[in-house]
């Protein structure tokens, strides 16, 4: 089933009564009404259980959900029949039309021809049918100089009308969107949106030079010196974008009596005033535009008169439209181009005597460097122009308003005649400036404990520019500004809610800030944040309760880690809490180190301050760390107090490391074991194919030959034999055993293996060395060879032999002769 209901508002609104259910049961029972919708979907409508009356609850907008699909049930109490219903919403005109792409700037060269397509310009409305098709048109049609294609929206120069850049440089072009009306709220209403196109016209070179300061009038006076100069005419390029230079000469009227400089247009007199013949002169001068490649290519024309006289009775004077003035005033935008002559400021000076007494000089007096005045010395009389040489200092957020004084002051009188008028340039903003920082970079600090949304640091930047283009918005960016939000606004840099700020994880973060006004001009600038270590570790010991070996003379150390990120909180202090005897042992505060006291240098000292043979102590050691508040563990040291060994060398040291840790010497005796039988194998491998790539090897029979003999070559290999030690002293022994190898090829050439020679017969043991009996395991022998190996059982049972008993006289000599140092008897 598919119903279709307005989006009009005005005839559906909320409460509206859109539809009536109805529905009859064959037994006549009365049945009710229902209506559902699927999960997830919005509900926009209610039905009255019993009527049927179906009622609008929330309002339509088909731009956002164009149909709607509702569950309409039927019950007389027993059965229920549902039906699934389509309800299509229609159209109404609730959209404006919308711009895209804006703002609109268009660069448009001055010689285009009339009528061409300069833009094209775009509107969207998400309306449907009339309301959604739009129509664009102009404002102030008449008085503008463009037209546009109301259905294409493409924008045209007027026909016969042509751009001109020294007219005008720029155009703004009102354009109105315009949909094509439709019902809203019971009513017909018709939408439209405006923007403004920006037309830049583009200088070109198509205007010839232009005399400024025009007419030139100049004066001779009886006493003005040849070669003096009258004055100078100056001509600019009529295209202001790319001027050509001007080069200037007289055409006729000088009679020989005047010359003319061809880069600067001063005119000079080349003869004595008596020497010239009439009372006036009309000069015709010509200004020529010189290309880069040093063409002419425009000229004009303008005339000069000098006059020959010999008074000076008037000061100079200002002149505005309307007669005598002495102040000027005018209105323009900041940063104008250099080269601009301020059209606006109408002044001509005008000294009313005649030769050199109608000279003066022009002077700008006020901010040096911004405008020039031209002509700079006047003969008689001069149309005044100013024009720009430092557009960046004419600066709105420096000088809303510029004030200057024209000064004319004659050059050759004794009385230095002159005047001045004032000129005030007010000043109108433009967005020229780009937001700044108050610093290129910011550096912060915040706890690792802080909460998500804590402040972090504010960043300032400034626009000076006024109204909208003077207002910034700040954002962040990079790698680092994940956990950190900013306030567009106020620009206040703040850890992101859900942020967890950890000094041991990361300590050091940076990002970017940008503050941007509203045309999309920018600057940078980089903040550094150092998350602060918080004491939040406490020192812990990779175990709580540990065991040490301490040889009478050397430390033992105990360490513990505190993984706090910075100082003073990972610094660790030690101490012994409780020791078990007292008095015992000392500790270094800083490296952990404990030994005995000085004056403990043996068992005997030891054995005289407790009972405990073992010389097994116990202590407790505190590990506190210097932060605030501070944090500090325990642990349990047991340490097991022997003297040092009599056997030295690497072995002895190392089974006296391993002693409390006997899995590493495990360790040990595993990783040499495997590099033996990986270098047996190797060995093995090696001589399996040498000897059979060897050519006196037959594959069929065997060849015995008998070798001369020869000097055996005995591979000695040294045995580690592990003794299980019975006290601290017993190590194990080194044995050389002599193998005999039989040859791999099976030649029967067999190496007598020398035998070594006995060792002198020692003292019958003690009758407390019970180790020689005891069991020993050994490690296997790397061989060279892959065949069985025979050893003579007898010579390695004499070498073990004589070995231990040597070794067990030394030992018990050692003891007597310590003993008997000490006083002690013998044993």
């Amino acid at each position: 089933m598919i119903l279709h209901i307005s989006s009009d508002g005005n005839r559906l609104w909320r409460g509206s009564h859109v539809y009536t259910l109805n529905g009859t049961d064959p037994e006549g029972d009365p049945v009710t009404y229902g209506l559902t919708y699927e999960a997830g979907s919005r509900r926009y409508f209610s039905v009255d259980g019993n009527l049927g009356n179906v009622t609008l609850i929330e309002e339509l907008d088909r731009e956002k959900e164009d149909e709607i699909e509702v569950i309409v049930s039927i019950s007389d109490g027993l059965s229920t029949v549902s039906e699934k219903v389509r309800i299509l919403v229609m159209d109404a005109n609730d959209e404006s039309p919308e711009f895209i792409n804006t703002p609109y700037i268009v660069q448009v060269p001055e010689n285009s021809p009339s009528g061409s397509s300069i833009f094209k310009i775009e509107a969207v409305d998400r309306d449907t049918g009339s309301g959604g098709s739009i129509t664009y048109f102009l404002q102030n049609i008449h008085a503008n100089k463009f037209t546009i294609d109301r259905h294409s929206g493409v924008l045209r120069i007027k026909s016969g009308v042509t751009l001109d850049y020294e007219k005008s440089r720029t155009h703004f072009v009102v354009v109105v969107a315009k949909d094509g009306g439709g019902k809203l709220r019971g009513d017909n209403k018709v939408f439209s949106a405006t923007t403004t196109v920006t037309v830049n016209v583009e200088d070109v070179q198509d205007t010839p030079p232009m005399f400024i300061g025009t007419p030139y009038y100049g004066y001779v006076y009886e006493d003005t010196l040849p070669g003096s100069e009258v004055l100078t005419v100056v001509a600019l390029d009529g295209d202001r974008g790319k001027p050509n230079n001007i080069h200037y000469c007289i055409v006729n009227g000088s009679e020989g009596s005047f010359e003319i400089s061809n880069t600067t247009g001063a005119i000079s007199v080349i003869k004595s005033p008596n020497q010239l013949k009439k009372e006036v002169y009309e000069l015709r001068v010509q200004a020529s535009e010189v290309s880069p490649e040093g063409d002419v290519s425009a000229y004009a024309f303008a005339t000069v008169t000098i006059r020959v006289v010999d008074l000076n009775n008037h000061p100079p004077t200002f002149y505005g439209e309307s007669g005598p003035q002495n102040r000027f005033e005018l209105t323009m935008y900041e940063h104008p181009p250099e080269g601009e002559i301020l059209r606006g400021l109408k002044i001509t000076v005008n000294d009313s005597d005649q030769g050199a007494n109608a000279k003066f000089n022009l002077r700008l007096v006020g901010p040096g460097g911004i405008f020039r005045v031209v002509p700079l010395t006047v003969l008689n009389e001069a149309q005044v122009t100013i024009i720009v040489e430092n557009s960046a200092a004419i600066d709105y957020e420096k000088f809303k308003v510029l004030t200057f004084k024209l000064l004319a002051i004659e050059v050759n009188t004794p009385e230095k005649f002159s005047s001045t008028a004032d000129i005030a340039i007010r000043l109108l903003d433009t967005n020229d400036n780009v937001p700044k920082f108050s610093s290129d970079y910011y550096i912060a600090r915040i706890p690792e404990n802080s909460p998500g949304g804590s402040n972090v640091v504010a960043v300032t930047a400034t626009d000076p520019d006024s109204g909208l283009w003077g207002e910034v918005k700040y954002s962040i960016y990079g790698t680092g500004a994940d956990l950190f939000l900013i306030h567009p606004s106020t620009g206040i840099i703040y850890t992101q809610p859900w942020a967890v700020l950890d000094a041991e994880v990361n300590s050091k973060y940076n990002f970017y800030v940008k503050a941007e006004d509203t045309d999309g001009k920018y600057s940078l600038a980089e903040v550094f944040i150092t998350v602060l270590d918080v004491n939040d570790h406490s020192p812990e010991f990779n175990e709580n309760i540990q065991e040490k070996t301490m040889i009478i003379g050397s430390p033992v150390k105990i360490e513990a880690i505190d993984q706090d990120a910075e100082e003073p909180n990972n610094i660790v202090d030690y101490s012994i809490m409780q020791a078990d005897p007292a008095n015992v042992f000392d500790i270094d505060q800083s490296t952990g180190e404990i030994k005995l006291k000085s004056y403990i240098r043996s068992l005997d000292i030891i054995h005289n301050i407790t009972k405990n043979k073992d010389c097994i102590w116990s202590l407790v050691v505190q590990a506190k760390d210097r932060g605030s508040p501070s944090f500090s563990t325990t642990a349990v040291l047991k340490i097991d107090i022997t003297e040092e060994t009599l056997h030295k060398g690497p072995m002895a040291a190392f089974l006296m490391q391993t002693k409390d840790n006997p899995m590493k010497a495990l360790g040990v005796l595993a990783g040499v074991m495997g590099i033996m039988v990986l270098i047996t194998i190797m060995i093995s491998t090696a001589m399996f194919w040498r000897n059979k790539r060897s050519n006196k090897i037959m594959p069929v029979r065997r060849i015995i030959k008998k070798r001369q003999t020869q000097q055996s070559r005995t591979v000695r290999m040294e045995w580690l034999k592990f003794k299980r030690p019975s006290n601290a002293a017993e190590k194990f022994v080194v044995e050389d055993d002599a193998k005999s190898l039989q040859n791999e090829n099976s030649n029967n050439n067999v190496q007598a293996a020398p035998v070594p020679p006995a060792a002198p017969l020692p003292p019958p043991p003690p009758a407390l060395a019970a180790s020689g009996n005891s069991a020993a395991w050994r490690v296997p022998t790397v061989s060279g060879s892959l065949t069985p190996k025979f050893i003579n059982k007898q010579l390695k049972k004499r070498g073990h032999s004589s070995t231990h008993n040597a070794l067990v006289s030394e030992l018990k000599m050692k003891f007597e002769k310590r003993n008997a140092s000490m006083g002690e008897p013998h044993i």
